[in-house]
């Protein structure tokens, strides 16, 4: 059985992804990463409860060692009440130092502490929180087996010919001004794949991504293709990214409703800058 997620549990968050990770507990879509408020920067700290209920415990989790974060992370289980789709299990948060203690209850929206960054993280990716959800009678410290999440709210498929303009610029990413998101603040979009549906995850730097509300089979962007769909779930076939014939890392595919929407590229070993006008192309490796 799924759980849905609408608009008074999305509309508090910039941005979300349900496959943009590398990480089991998002197999399927199980997960749903969150993120509020300026993303860009992956400074942003706030942490906004996506339920109301009472917190049933906090503990301290190992992560995977790396250079750039803690070796450990926060988990929080949140007994929920609100929204109905969720009342009565279990949500597991990730990615938070919580400021709350258990037999706390917490309202939808109210801080549950400071978002965080550890080794599960990615250096391109921005502070977020993770969310699950399970029934309380299963294993609730086990990172992978929580409920499939379906998405109550409707994400508008934007068409992409893989041109942009750099807008912005980190260590290990770049942004262009294009797709632009055409409706600021007031619905969720996302890069459109050419059978239609919405793309989710990074490519090809994870195993798999996704395609919302799209239908099985072969997937492709500008004709190039990306992987095969079965379900939403895609597996990525073996292929190489080019920003004007350079190989980079890949691209993040996510839903986003804020301003800033853009083709995000990874590009840890590319030097790119503002201004430069780039064109994407996906080819078998």
């Amino acid at each position: 059985m799924a759980v849905t997620l609408d608009e008074s549990v999305l509309g508090r968050y910039e941005r979300f992804s349900l496959y943009n990770s590398p990480y089991a507990a998002h197999d399927r879509g199980c997960a749903i990463d969150l993120y509020p408020g300026t993303l860009r920067d992956g400074r942003t700290t706030a942490a906004p409860s996506p339920v109301s209920g009472t917190v049933r415990e906090t503990l301290t989790v190992r992560a995977p060692p790396k250079p750039y974060a803690p070796e450990h992370d926060h988990l929080l289980l949140i007994e929920c009440d609100a929204p109905a789709a969720v009342e009565g299990r279990i949500a597991r948060v990730l990615h938070v130092e919580p400021s709350v203690e258990p037999g706390a209850y917490v309202s939808a929206g109210e801080s549950l502490g400071r978002l965080v960054r550890a080794g599960f993280f990615a250096p391109w990716v921005d502070n977020h929180l993770h969310v699950g959800f399970r029934d309380p009678d299963r294993n609730l410290r086990r990172a992978s087996g929580s409920l499939p999440i379906d998405l109550g709210v409707d994400v508008r498929p934007l068409a992409w010919d893989g041109t942009g303009t750099v807008v912005e610029t980190g260590e290990t990413y770049a942004v262009l001004d294009a797709p632009a998101h055409p409706n600021p603040g007031r619905e969720f979009v996302g890069v459109c794949a050419d059978e239609g549906g919405v793309l989710d995850g990074g490519l090809p730097h994870y195993d798999g991504g996704g395609l919302l509300g799209g239908r099985d089979g072969p997937v492709r962007l500008n004709g190039d293709r990306l992987g095969v769909a079965d379900g939403r779930t895609v597996a990525w076939d073996d292929v190489v990214v080019r920003a004007n014939g350079e190989a980079i890392t890949g691209l993040s595919f996510f839903c986003a409703r804020d301003a800033d929407f853009g083709a995000k590229l990874i590009r840890p070993e590319a030097s790119f800058a503002v201004g430069d006008e780039l064109r994407v192309r996906v080819e078998p490796r």
